[in-house]
């Protein structure tokens, strides 16, 4: 069963160009380390503040092994970083979702 992470980040709104960056980054990253990236999604017109990834999996399993990668990563733990330090993140919600099937 196909697992979708639903990444919804709550940003800085004075901050997007950073958050950009750093969701930019992950274009690379997060495929070299085993996802299956949907994509990221930034604010355009209405709400300035939320922003979206999802990113897809074969299993959870498959999802715990790729955040094993990604710790491991040196370009993963940079990006995290710099999200720590420049602090355009306020906060962070996961979401796992399955997909419905047609019976």
């Amino acid at each position: 069963m196909t697992v979708t992470v639903f990444i919804r980040y709550q940003i800085d709104p004075f901050q997007q160009r950073e958050f950009e960056a750093y969701a930019q980054r992950w274009l690379e990253i997060i495929p070299a380390c085993g996802g299956d990236l949907l994509g990221y999604w930034m604010p355009h017109e209405g709400t300035n503040n939320i922003a979206f990834g999802l990113i897809s999996f074969e299993s959870m399993a498959a999802y715990e092994a790729y955040r094993a990668r990604l710790r491991a990563d040196p370009a993963g733990r940079a990006n995290f970083e710099f999200a720590q330090a420049q602090k355009f993140i306020q906060a962070e919600e996961r979401t796992f979702l399955r997909q419905v099937e047609r019976t």
